[in-house]
């Protein structure tokens, strides 16, 4: 009787260690897909790019500090770790913000600045 109420006893109190380990109940929302907004630099010139996550809950995230940026030429635009965008030369490029799996772009057309 007593090893009953003993075993009884730690499973409840696993169950309860287990459930506040985990944090809430439910389940945490998932990235689902990113936006690059912003505009595109002049030659010499900077601007400040923002990556925006569209969560599963349907909320939204800025992710603009967290993403790793990259541009498919950085001979006409390159772009910093926190998303700040610097014309180098005239001509397209696109900026890719990605976190985890998900990825977004943005094409920039630079033009010559006067």
């Amino acid at each position: 009787m007593r090893f009953r109420m003993f075993a009884a006893l730690a499973l409840v109190l696993g169950a309860t260690l287990f459930t506040a380990a985990c944090g809430s109940s439910t389940s945490p929302s998932s990235l689902g897909s990113i936006a690059v907004t912003g505009t595109a630099p002049a030659v010499g010139a900077v601007t400040q790019l923002t990556a925006t996550g569209m969560l599963s809950d349907g909320t939204t995230e800025d992710l603009t500090s967290s993403a790793t940026w990259l541009s498919s030429d950085p001979s006409v635009v390159t772009v910093s770790s926190t998303g700040a965008a610097t014309g180098v030369a005239p001509g397209t490029a696109s900026v890719f913000a990605t976190v985890g799996s998900v990825t977004g772009a943005l094409q920039l057309t630079v033009a010559s600045g006067q």
